[in-house]
């Protein structure tokens, strides 16, 4: 344990229905640690509702107390989103730092944010959940400059000493810093939709294997490229959208976007700020939904990603389930099933059969022909060379004559330049 970690005590409530509860209390444990935290004893208490005054009984609330005195009075870390009065109660009553489950959401994506579009999605968010807590949240939410925990760390302009009107004047100020670079992305968007380039995009959950694999298929295809994407073995290592034009054998080429990764109970107030990014998801032409396949919980992860795609609204969008870290299970790999690829992004296994598949659902309106190119045009022979498919050329008395898969809009493009010796058929 380093200097600067910080213990603390995990609190949660489970209600009725509420199934996923124990996984939800090892995930809070799993967030705290990506905030260097560490968990050091857990108060759980069954209950029909959250006690609106200090979230537990008082029954629980007097046995955190005792805990709290034995421990050497840590931090507490609460699994839910706590109300104002309820920080306020529980900071009165505990004499300690309580952080709820989205502060600490908050505060890890404050410190992965790299880029400045994150940094202004982050920062936004965090002012948003400020709001209605500036009365009596001193210490909880204080955190300007150094120290340990989450108290007095994190981006700056975000102290509590800003009333009302300052905080809500540079939210607006951040909002139209931010929608600057949100309408740059969009007309590349545009543009790449002007081209017809089909776009894929990485999502699930946290942690997934979205970047790896983004850097296994520029690595494959691309293996000369400095363009590969951060990543790394913890939470929320991908803030900000990523896009790499892939190209496949046969010039059939493609954007690949990485996207961050989703946590349940995600802050509605994060995926607010982030919907511009989170736009790219619902807009692609193929989601590639990346499941950690050795998790022991992976259906659960599997079950918060769709969750949060209907939020986003892109459930429409097509998907491939990818199920990465095979290497990690007794699952036979790489393996292909009617929905679904088994493979390991880390040891490249099972990308040639990804690609492939990839090729027959963002390829459709590819066809196989052969054409007559007339020696006076060509151009079109070096168009069709630089982006089709050419598997054979022939020069004859009329022509050069192209047998090749390609895209029916070219076809169409060079209709009265060309012969077509046969007629065009789905690739």
């Amino acid at each position: 344990m380093t200097a600067e970690q910080t213990k603390a005590l995990l609190v949660g409530v489970q209600l009725p229905q509420q199934h996923k509860f124990d996984y939800s209390m090892e995930e809070l444990a799993n967030l705290a640690a990506a905030c260097n935290i560490e968990p050091v004893g857990e108060v759980r208490q069954k209950s029909a509702r959250l006690h609106t005054s200090h979230y537990i009984g008082s029954g629980k609330l007097q046995e955190l107390k005792t805990m709290l005195e034995a421990c050497d009075h840590p931090a507490v870390l609460f699994n839910d989103e706590l109300s104002p009065a309820q920080i306020r109660n529980l900071e009165a009553e505990l004499k300690c730092e309580i952080i709820d489950r989205t502060m600490l959401i908050l505060e890890i994506f404050a410190q992965r944010a790299k880029t400045r579009e994150a940094q202004l999605q982050v920062e936004i968010a965090r002012l948003y959940y400020m709001l209605p807590r500036l009365v009596g949240s001193r210490e909880s939410l204080g955190r300007q400059g150094g120290g340990s925990g989450l108290r007095n760390r994190g981006s700056g302009e975000t102290k509590l000493e800003l009333d009302r009107r300052r905080i809500e004047d540079r939210i607006a100020m951040l909002e139209s810093e931010l929608e600057k670079l949100v309408s740059r992305r969009q007309v590349l968007r545009k543009q790449r939709r002007k081209n017809e380039v089909p776009v894929v995009s990485l999502v699930g959950y946290t942690n997934a294997g979205k970047s790896s694999l983004m850097n296994a298929m520029l690595e494959v295809y691309h293996p000369d490229t400095d363009k590969q994407v951060f990543a790394h073995n913890m939470l929320f290592a991908t803030l900000e959208t990523k896009s790499r034009s892939i190209e496949l054998p046969g010039n059939r080429s493609f954007v690949l976007t990485d996207t961050v990764g989703f946590v349940s109970q995600l802050p509605h107030h994060l995926v607010k700020a982030f919907r511009s990014t989170l736009e790219e998801v619902a807009e692609a032409d193929l989601l590639l939904h990346v499941v950690d396949r050795s998790n022991p919980d992976w259906e659960v992860q599997m079950e918060v990603t769709r969750e949060t795609l209907r939020d986003l609204g892109a459930d429409h969008v097509k998907e491939l389930i990818v199920y990465n870290k095979s290497d990690l299970t007794d699952e036979p790999y790489p393996r292909l099933t009617k929905n679904s690829i088994y493979l390991s992004a880390r040891e490249k296994r099972g990308i040639d059969e990804l690609s492939a598949e990839l090729t027959k659902r963002i390829f459709q309106d590819f066809v196989q022909c052969e054409i007559l190119v007339p020696y006076d045009k060509g151009q079109v022979v070096s168009y069709f060379n630089s982006h089709a498919d050419v598997q054979a050329t022939a020069y004859e008395e009329d022509g050069t004559r192209l047998t090749m898969s390609c895209r029916i809009a070219d076809i169409d493009r060079y209709r009265d330049d060309i012969q077509i010796l046969e007629d065009a058929r789905p690739f």
